[in-house]
């Protein structure tokens, strides 16, 4: 495929002034101004430099995406490093940048672009945005291209209200529109009003459109490129790709790679473009799906108990342990009249994922039609750690079970529909008649961290947002210190796990226990007391950027831990959003009000909303 491009080489000099020494005047409007009238004795700046670039920018980004790209009547070549022209650039651009702002001077009168015909024919014809067409120029691109059929045209349109651009619009395959507001609205010129939608590209460095795809564009630091540069860059990389035969959501994705991560006269080749766009989509659709997870003032319902956990709770009532049991259990939460609006996602268990809801419908189809997030639990449960410290003789700690099998069926759940999912670590604490630490020990706590960040490691890789969840087990015998020394220990292994191997954090959520003394303790925490341990361990050990922390309820009543939660909410702000994701203080209502007859469904999800709108109404102090 052949490229020429139609526009200005032009020469960028670059002066990079230090406003440490600068004096920059101030005008009404707050607007800083520096007198151009300056010498090198009392102006200074760091460096000085100069660089092709109009047409230039866009041909060395067709080049590096291994086009076959040339200016019209110059021989400019950078994939060779052949920079010499035929006729230096006529028109000079000055940019002056200081700290995070950058000024343009360029001349009042362009000068008018040169148009040769190619001696050979070419499959594109690409108007750049430099180019400025006189009205002889116009003609014979028209000319050649009436000779050139098969020859497709490009434009790069930065004023819609030209009318000198107007008559090559009947003959464009595609329109580059530079629009401050990218908007489509039909505010252009009238050539402009009746050109099919799907042959438009809106550019903004904010964002670019094509019929209804969107890309956000983050390219706001000036040590990467100028802004009429990443223009340049867009186009062109949309372009190229197009070329190449990408779709249109990749060739978008590219553009935005191009521009966040080239330098002048150094834009990506193709490999490391498709790696950064592989990499954006999945990082931000993670963070989409975890800020979707903790908006406020809704929760997450954990309904992932295993059949271990189910059996116990179903024998204390005499309610068979049955496979339709289990799902008309679970089925009374997912059927609960306005659910959609108490709760941003709910975690299953392997079984409830595969059950069949009463419409027909599987229970992640169910969920996601009422606009709710489906995760999964996806541990396989505690193992004695002895298992795989076989020189710890006995002991009572654990390590959670699951990370050999764990890639394959995050794969599977990601195709069921399945958007996060949760991994558990349990902690026991245990004190010697001395009031000294026997457990958790620091192995123990370093292996589960060790698995945790894998898990969550393995979560994104296959597209899963996942919580991690180090619980500290509330059915012990130690006081609201002992909890909160140990919670911040193991937040701090946790944390330095996760780094260490490059969890993104804004992809990943904290779902912990509350700071407070053992069930078994004789002095028990009281909610303004939990509140207030609870917010100083997190904020003080829980890194800024996390998407989001959610409280476990972890064996307290139903009103228990809705007093408690109330408590820590009034003890924020918080650097990250918080919720709750309860199990038994949602359900245990509902569940001793069910007691295995269908007959009380409607009165057992009476029950479960109302503690559902408890625990939402505490999510609303601000």
């Amino acid at each position: 495929m052949k490229i020429t491009v139609v526009g200005n080489v032009i020469k960028d000099v670059y002066l990079n002034l230090d406003t440490r020494t600068e004096t920059f005047e101030r005008d009404g409007k707050n607007i800083a101004w520096l007198n151009l009238g300056f010498n090198a004795s009392n102006h200074h700046f760091f460096n000085r430099s100069s660089n092709f670039g109009g047409a230039a920018v866009t041909l060395e980004c067709l080049q590096t995406l291994d086009l076959d790209a040339t200016i019209s009547g110059s021989k400019l070549d950078f994939k060779n490093e052949h920079l010499t022209l035929d006729n230096p650039p006529t028109t000079y651009r000055y940019i002056l940048v200081a700290d995070e702002g950058v000024t343009y001077f360029t001349p009042s009168t362009n000068a008018d672009t040169n148009f040769l015909a190619p001696t050979e024919a070419v499959d594109y014809l690409y108007i750049d945005r430099s180019a400025h067409l006189s009205n002889d120029t116009i003609k014979k691109i028209q000319t050649y291209l009436e000779l050139s059929s098969k020859t497709k045209l490009v434009l790069y349109v930065t004023d819609p209200s030209d009318q000198t651009i107007a008559s090559l619009l009947p003959r464009a395959d595609l329109i580059f529109l530079e629009s401050a507001t990218n908007s489509s609205e039909n505010s252009y010129a009238p050539a402009f009003s009746d050109f099919p939608d799907d042959k438009i590209v809106h550019l903004g460095l904010d964002k670019i459109t094509y019929l209804d795809i969107t890309e956000k564009i983050t390219a706001s630091r000036i040590d990467r490129t100028t802004k009429l540069s990443a223009y340049s860059i867009l186009a062109a990389t949309i372009l190229g790709s197009f070329v190449l035969g990408n779709s249109v959501e990749e060739s978008l994705k590219l553009a935005r790679a191009n521009v966040e991560n080239s330098r002048i006269n150094a834009s990506l080749p193709l490999s490391e473009l498709q790696d950064i766009a592989a990499s954006y989509t999945t990082n931000d659709e993670l963070e989409l799906i975890a800020v979707s997870l903790v908006l406020k003032p809704k929760g997450i319902l954990a309904a992932d108990e295993s059949g271990g956990s189910i059996h116990k709770k179903f024998d204390q009532l005499n309610i068979p342990d049955t496979y339709d049991n289990r799902r008309d259990y679970r089925n009374l939460f997912f059927t609960t009249d306005q659910l959609e609006d108490y709760v941003n996602g709910i975690i299953l268990f392997d079984e409830t994922a595969h059950q069949i809801a009463d419409n027909g419908q599987n229970f992640v189809d169910f969920i996601t039609a009422r606009r709710i997030i489906p995760g999964i639990k996806v541990d396989q449960g505690l193992a004695p750690l002895n298992d795989i410290f076989p020189e710890i003789k006995s002991t009572t700690e654990t390590y959670t079970k699951g990370l050999d099998s764990l890639s394959s069926r995050l794969q599977a759940y990601y195709q069921m529909g399945l958007r996060f999912a949760k991994w558990r670590a349990a902690f026991e604490i245990h004190l010697n008649e001395f009031g000294n630490l026997l457990t958790p020990t620091n192995l123990a706590i370093d292996k589960n961290c060790e698995i945790l960040a894998s898990y969550a490691k393995a979560c994104q890789d296959q597209g899963l947002v996942p919580i991690v969840e180090p619980e500290v087990v509330y059915d012990g015998n130690y006081t609201i210190d002992d909890c909160a020394k140990i919670t911040a220990h193991i937040l701090d292994r946790l944390f330095t796990e996760l780094q260490a191997e490059n969890v993104n954090l804004r992809a990943c959520l904290l779902k912990v226990n509350m700071v407070m003394a053992g069930k078994q303790q004789e002095s028990q925490s009281t909610p303004e007391i939990v509140g207030q341990a609870t917010a100083e361990v997190l904020k003080q050990h829980v890194p800024s950027n996390l998407a989001g922390v959610v409280f476990l309820s972890g064996g307290q009543t139903p009103e228990q831990a809705t007093a408690n939660l109330a408590e820590i909410i009034k003890n924020g702000p918080f650097p990250w959003p918080v919720t709750f994701s309860f199990a038994r203080a949602l359900q245990d209502p509902a569940l001793f009000t069910w007691a295995g007859d269908n007959n009380n469904a409607d009165a057992a999800k009476k029950a479960f909303k109302e503690r559902l709108i408890a625990n939402c109404e505490t999510l609303k102090v601000s």
